[in-house]
């Protein structure tokens, strides 16, 4: 009877714990929110400070929210990982570990100036993750859009250009040529032609832009120069970051190919640079810190 009784007993207490865990587990979850910011990266300690300052501009305005980084750069990972023993995750393994980790609400915010191909990548990435049900997947998730989507963002842009290159507008015949990065065979390319048209109606023939690895090519950026004759240049990246592209093929003083030694090659002398990350300006972090509240609305 007593063997009986103790049997029971351990039933009735196994019975218990497991009622217990299955209701642990079906307790839904707290809403836990955060932020991703993802960026393509820098492995140049000093062009970092473009990307640190965007990332402390979100934290700034959202105290209450955790932001974390990601990379997209896996060659620009590993080097870092190998440089300077620092681990920067992708932004899959990012949002892995925030689900994990129990956050509902994620806002991916990209450091990205337009849609091309990375941020097709990252939205690939996001909308997989949103199809995810249960506990494995997120209550919401939400991407953001990046600096140029629409013609209002290339008007925006280019009043903060003018205010970003005051001082050399100021000086009568000095014209500033902008370097991006492009993405070929995209449509989002065209942003950077829309770019121009905004550039022109806001500061008429003092703004020549062009891309590394798409088009406007530097042919055409010379192209608009011998149109206009300006008497002085001001190269600068218009880039997230002034890391490789804006240290070697916009300002790089032993390559044939640069954009400055092509200039000086057709006929420019006064030339100057302005080697600084467009992530550093205050304005571009005011405008990253409205896209992420767009993003939450």
């Amino acid at each position: 009877m007593k063997k009986m009784f103790a049997l029971t007993l351990m039933l009735l207490v196994s019975v218990i714990i497991a009622g217990t865990a299955l209701a642990s587990e079906a307790k839904p979850r707290e809403d836990k929110r955060g932020i991703l910011i993802a960026s393509f990266g820098t492995s140049m300690p000093e062009a970092k400070k473009a990307i640190d300052n965007l990332v402390d501009s979100a934290k700034a305005a959202f105290p209450d929210t955790e932001v974390r980084v990601a990379y997209t750069s896996n060659i620009i990972r590993k080097k870092i990982a190998r440089e300077q023993n620092v681990v920067i995750p992708t932004p899959a393994e990012a949002l892995a570990q925030m689900n994990d980790e129990g956050f509902t609400h994620v806002c991916v915010m990209p450091m990205h100036i337009i849609p091309g191909e990375e941020y097709d990548d990252i939205a690939s990435l996001v909308n997989g993750f949103a199809q995810i049900k249960g506990k494995y997947g997120f209550k919401e998730l939400k991407l953001g859009q990046p600096y140029l989507a629409t013609v209002k963002d290339c008007d925006v842009m280019a009043q903060i250009l003018v205010k970003r290159f005051d001082k050399e507008l100021a000086q009568k015949g000095t014209a500033i040529v902008l370097m991006g990065h492009g993405t070929p065979e995209h449509i989002a390319n065209a942003l950077y032609a829309q770019l121009q048209l905004s550039l022109d109606a806001a500061a008429p023939g003092r703004f020549f832009v062009g891309t590394v690895e798409a088009a406007p090519t530097i042919d055409n950026v010379i192209a608009g120069l011998k149109r206009e004759k300006p008497k002085a240049l001001v190269l600068s990246p218009f880039m997230i970051v002034a890391g490789d592209h804006a240290n070697n093929d916009l300002a790089g003083a032993d390559d044939d190919e640069s954009w400055i030694n092509v200039l000086k090659a057709t006929g420019f002398k006064n030339i100057s640079t302005k080697l600084v990350g467009l992530g550093e300006d205050p304005n571009m972090a005011e405008l990253f810190v409205a896209k992420i509240k767009d993003m939450m609305k």
